[in-house]
């Protein structure tokens, strides 16, 4: 075997981003854009491989320098092993690798991505699943159908666990990849197949698909489970059977319940409903019965509704100490609480100018705002209105504020019609001040002939973007897998990023 195929096979070669001054990378001639392609011998398929080769003490990383930069193939077709895999224009031969060794010491390299080998990709096809929901034209990245472990473990994004070898699992419990999220559905095994539909080809192990040995066998790991409801199918007495298994594992934390999410492109796809206000009524009746008895005999709550659930019964949301430290803050749950916990700063009588200001929001938010906001109208010269924004883009049915693009304001807001418009910042691609349509706030500004700004994560950090022009520091979308799969080179690696995705929901 030639050292180029070698090298194509058997490692995933890691592009290097920055090298720290000082460190032992850069001491042994280590430059951006270099390779790592191994640590002790071992090929490693991603940051966590890396950094538990680097715990065992004493660490020799092989380094190559292409002669030509690295590219990524992003397509589908060609790709090896159903990942996303980095092939090089030109592989080196051995004579372009070295090799230092570090002890215990972190060598001071960052790399372009945290996942070496690409994005482990789903093995279902889940009746709900937001990815065969989406309308076409956009990046893409919005189409991978990302299911990694890592991911989960990195970031706190969900996975169904249906495509793990019985490596991953050995590798998940041999370095307690722990926490995971873990999308649930059901305890049911037959019930949970007929939702899910995982493809036979692409299971690698059948006992991944079996839930609750899943969940079993991962005793070790804390789970942060979540159970996506459809109407008729999975809610009622299938709930409660799952919210008593569930609780009943001692490494499972939580439990998140969500409504279905879709849009109005559903085609050649299964015929589900949204929830009802009596559904969600029924739910959480339910939901609450279990939690009054899990917080007398456990302490905790155990099971949280999410706040859509609220809304769309019509009933008030749980308090802040209800919600029990926010664990479930990026799947939905207890958003607006948190969002509503830091008041609004002292108001002034009123502005220096006038000024007129369009507050857009999702359909299911608009009325919640409304009234947070009421407290602001009593200032002079200020005119505030909650404009409830109509999804174009995913369709009506779709009602969350994150999910609103670019294309849904052009269509709400009338050029020149205010001074300032406000966007929620869950609409925002991670670190930028693109939409999910690739829409900018810069091109907002320029069309609607007005400022455009994103709002705030909490209501006191709004009325300040409102009053003051403050930068927003809210949530954005693509912390995570979304980062991985679109926008890794920008994405932190750092264990503790939380995810704020753009909720398609796994």
């Amino acid at each position: 075997m030639t050292a180029a195929e070698t090298l194509n096979d058997q490692i995933f070669p890691a592009p290097i981003k920055t090298v720290e001054p000082g460190s032992p990378a850069e001491a042994a001639g280590v430059r951006p854009g270099d390779l790592l392609l191994r640590v002790n011998g071992e090929a490693v398929t991603d940051v966590l491989a890396y950094r538990h080769q680097l715990s065992r003490g004493r660490a020799t990383l092989e380094i190559a320098r292409p002669h030509e930069a690295p590219r990524v193939m992003t397509g589908v077709q060609g790709v090896a092993q159903d990942h996303h895999r980095l092939m090089l224009s030109a592989p080196p031969s051995l004579d372009d690798t070295f090799t230092f060794t570090v002890e215990w010491e972190d060598p001071g390299l960052d790399f372009e991505e945290v996942l070496f080998d690409g994005i482990k990709k789903c093995a279902n096809k889940c009746d709900f699943c937001y990815v065969h929901q989406m309308p076409r034209g956009f990046r893409k990245s919005l189409y991978i159908m990302d299911d990694d472990y890592r991911l989960s473990f990195l970031y706190g994004s969900f996975v169904t666990l249906t495509n793990l070898t019985e490596g991953d699992i050995n590798r998940i419990l041999d370095e307690h990849l722990s926490p995971l999220y873990v999308s649930v559905h059901t305890a049911n095994q037959d019930l949970r197949q007929d939702l899910m539909k995982w493809w036979k080809l692409k299971v690698k192990d059948p006992q991944a698909v079996q839930i609750r040995g899943m969940i079993e066998r991962l005793e070790a790991i804390d789970l942060y489970t979540q159970i996506v409801l459809v109407p008729g199918r999975n809610d009622g007495e299938h709930l409660d059977d799952t919210v008593e298994y569930l609780s009943s594992r001692s490494n499972v934390i939580s439990a998140a319940v969500v409504p279905i999410g879709l849009t109005g492109h559903r085609k050649n796809l299964p015929d589900v409903r949204t929830f009802t206000r009596e559904d969600a009524q029924d739910t959480l009746a339910r939901l609450n019965v279990w939690r009054r008895k899990f917080l007398t005999e456990r302490g905790t709550r155990f099971v949280f509704p999410s706040d859509e659930l609220y809304l769309l019964a019509g009933e008030p949301l749980p308090t802040e100490e209800e919600y029990e430290g926010f664990p479930m803050l990026e799947n939905g749950v207890g958003m607006i609480r948190d969002f509503l916990t830091e008041g609004l700063p002292e108001l002034p009588a009123a502005l220096p100018a006038p000024r007129r200001v369009i507050l857009g929001t999702g359909l299911l938010f608009a009325e919640s705002l409304d009234r947070a906001v009421e407290p602001l109208r009593q200032i002079g010269g200020l005119e505030i209105e909650v404009r409830a924004v109509e999804n174009k883009t995913f369709g009506r049915v779709t009602t969350v504020a994150g999910l609103l693009t670019g294309r849904c304001f052009r269509h709400a807001v009338e050029p020149g019609e205010a001074d300032l418009l406000i966007v929620p910042p869950t609409t925002l691609r991670y670190g930028t001040e693109l939409m999910l349509d690739d829409v900018s706030l810069s091109d907002l500004r320029a069309e609607l002939r007005m400022d455009v700004r994103a709002g705030g994560a909490t209501l006191g950090e709004l009325a300040r973007v409102i009053l003051e022009g403050a930068q927003s520091s809210g949530h954005q979308w693509g912390m995570s897998a979304h980062a991985v799969k679109d926008a890794g080179r920008e994405a932190p690696l750092e264990v503790e990023v939380a995810e704020q995705t753009m909720r398609a929901r796994a």
